[in-house]
């Protein structure tokens, strides 16, 4: 699908772990950056991380980095978002975005508007 769908998210303690996935892809042609966006409690979007089409990892948020790991799996269809160490600060709706290129390499960047496919976000609340 075209449009990104998430899954995981939830509840947990500082200090846990939660793991979230997006699933989007589109025709052969197509390649893809998938990134995570936050939507902190009376904040912004922020960018979080990206992985651009030749599987290659920018981390956006300088408070995630050791932290979140992302990843993706073989059919590259399904990026995931490992978080460890997790904070009451990192409590968000998490989004993930996808920007879509043609037949060439496709960068990640960090504006919201660089992304034209939005999933509808994963709750992730992490509690002291």
């Amino acid at each position: 699908q075209v449009q990104p769908v998430e899954s995981g998210g939830g509840s947990v303690e500082a200090g846990g772990s939660l793991r979230l996935s997006c699933a989007a892809s589109r025709g052969y042609e197509w390649t893809k950056c998938l990134a995570w966006f936050r939507q902190l409690p009376g904040k912004e979007r922020e960018a979080v991380v990206g992985l651009d089409s030749k599987g290659g990892p920018t981390y956006y948020a300088n408070s995630v980095k050791g932290r979140f790991t992302i990843s993706q799996d073989s059919g590259k269809t399904t990026v995931y978002l490992q978080m460890d160490s997790l904070k009451p600060e990192d409590t968000a709706i998490y989004y993930c975005a996808a920007r879509y290129c043609r037949y060439s390499y496709c960068a990640c960047g960090s504006q919201q508007s660089e992304y034209a496919y939005w999933g509808r976000g994963a709750q992730v609340t992490v509690s002291s």
